[in-house]
């Protein structure tokens, strides 16, 4: 582990996080994850009853990493907030993916409602890592707040449509010194190998790889796409020209 992931105090090899929604069945997922060597995974809390089967579900999944329990289907700080003090005292987490969203149409998140949220949620101990809008001002004020990461989307969650806005991105690297994971958007692994490039720390993805024809072979290609990526930036791309630069020396060339 020469270039280990730091979030919430902790260490992680993989720079992939894996969603465990819309796959179709628990085997093909619990397969993708394997395949994916993500030791995050998350649920959303309020789309699961912690009982029977699911609590067994959230116990399989707890056993191979860690579990990183979501307030999807929330679109209020109160709601969120309350989601979250369910999941720590079902789960025993109090880590916390933060979601509060703006209408159903978008799924963008309603901004002052997440920042209410994030406050009151790091106040009481939680490690959050909010789901939000592309834009340096409000990761800015979620970093300040105490988040242990900002989390913006690449483009609507679900779409994958890909990095709609690598500027935007750049910017939210280049400002924020907490963790940037990218979530929402990634429909490929070329995405995830892009995102890392641009110097983001880790990536989530879900939908591009449970609605695959073949999730866990999109689980392995996301796998090697992170790691590329990551490699990539540490290792520095060259400066993008206008005018082609022969990469062969032409001093001594026969006939000069």
């Amino acid at each position: 582990m020469d270039d280990p992931f730091n979030l919430g105090g902790e260490r992680f090899a993989s720079r992939l996080l894996m969603g465990s929604a819309g796959f179709p069945n628990q085997q093909v997922m619990l397969d993708a994850l394997d395949a994916s060597g993500a030791e995050i995974v998350t649920v959303a809390i309020r789309r699961i009853n912690l009982s029977g089967q699911h609590e067994e579900t959230a116990a399989v999944l707890g056993a191979r990493g860690r579990l990183l329990p979501n307030t999807a289907g929330c679109y209020t700080a109160r709601d969120a907030v309350l989601t979250a003090q369910l999941a720590r005292e079902a789960l025993g987490t109090n880590w916390i993916k933060l979601e509060v969203i703006g209408d159903r149409h978008t799924l963008y998140p309603d901004v002052p409602e997440l920042l209410a949220a994030a406050g009151e949620l790091v106040q009481a101990g939680f490690v959050v890592l909010p789901y939000c809008n592309d834009d340096p001002i409000t990761c800015r004020k979620l970093a300040d707040l105490g988040c242990a990461a900002v989390m913006p989307l690449a483009a609507p969650i679900g779409s994958g449509m890909g990095l709609i806005n690598r500027y935007n991105l750049a910017i939210i690297r280049d400002r924020i010194e907490v963790p940037v994971v990218v979530d929402a958007g990634i429909g490929t692994a070329s995405d995830a190998a892009i995102a890392l490039e641009l110097g983001c720390d880790a990536v989530l993805v879900n939908s591009a790889i449970a609605k695959a024809r073949r999730p866990v072979l999109m689980a392995d290609a996301m796998r090697r796409a992170v790691e590329a990526g990551r490699l990539a930036w540490r290792a520095g791309r060259i400066p993008q020209l206008h005018h082609a630069e022969a990469s062969s020396p032409e001093a001594g060339l026969i006939g000069t």
